[in-house]
């Protein structure tokens, strides 16, 4: 009898929750990435605050694209390595629940944090205070787009023992249309524009991506399973 969709999600997130807040060092390390990438980048521009503020949105993004990438690769990998990845496959619970629920801790402990942090880091390169709630709502949907593409190139390549690479080349490209759309976002807020239309295309890839990535994950977990 299989289990429900709602039952296996909640027990896998649970887990993997427990998990990482045992691992709280670890766990901080993409935020810490964030802080370092925003406090270096003025000494080597400059430290005027109107050459920073009209770069602050892209460089914000690009630190916050790299720091959830940074965590990306052991979404799947030290269950795979230990067997018990194999072993919830073979449980009546769906693989796509499974792989949603670590898709979504992954999120709450890597991409929500990177988005609530990115308003108070982009202070330091005199973002506009105007441009705040766009760069908090935009990170908000885009990192969404960040953890659940970057699922599913962790699903490809987690039987690789060094896959990191291969990961960053199989996801970057798909990652681009999120860092355009949210910079153009936050750019646009600084500038006094509206910036709702390219939120709205950032909650799309988001919705888009909350419906295919379970499934193209858990495809290529049951590849790399079964081979």
């Amino acid at each position: 009898m299989s289990m429900g969709v709602g039952p296996a999600w909640f027990e896998i997130a649970r887990r993997d929750i427990l998990i990482a807040y045992r691992r709280r060092a670890e766990a901080a390390n993409p935020l810490l990435f964030l802080l370092i990438v925003v406090a270096l980048f003025p000494l080597g521009v400059g430290p005027a605050p109107e050459d920073l503020s009209g770069i602050a949105p892209g460089v914000v993004w690009v630190a916050a694209l790299l720091a959830s990438l940074l965590s990306t690769d052991m979404l799947f990998r030290s269950d795979f390595d230990d067997g018990s990845l194999e072993q919830i496959a073979r449980s009546p619970a769906p693989l796509y629940a499974t792989a949603l629920a670590k898709m979504g801790v992954h999120w709450l402990v890597s991409g929500l944090p990177i988005a609530i942090a990115s308003p108070l880091f982009a202070g330091l390169l005199y973002l506009p205070s105007t441009a705040m709630w766009a760069l908090l709502f935009s990170m908000l949907a885009g990192t969404v787009t960040l953890s659940l593409v970057g699922g599913i190139g962790a699903a490809l390549t987690v039987g690789l023992r060094k896959g990191g690479l291969l990961l960053s080349l199989l996801v970057l490209p798909l990652y681009v249309p999120v860092l355009v759309f949210g910079s153009a976002a936050v750019d646009a807020a600084a500038h006094g524009l509206p910036w709702q239309s390219e939120f709205a295309v950032l909650a799309g890839f988001a919705l888009l991506s909350l419906t295919l990535a379970p499934l193209a994950a858990a495809a290529a977990l049951r590849i790399n399973l079964d081979g």
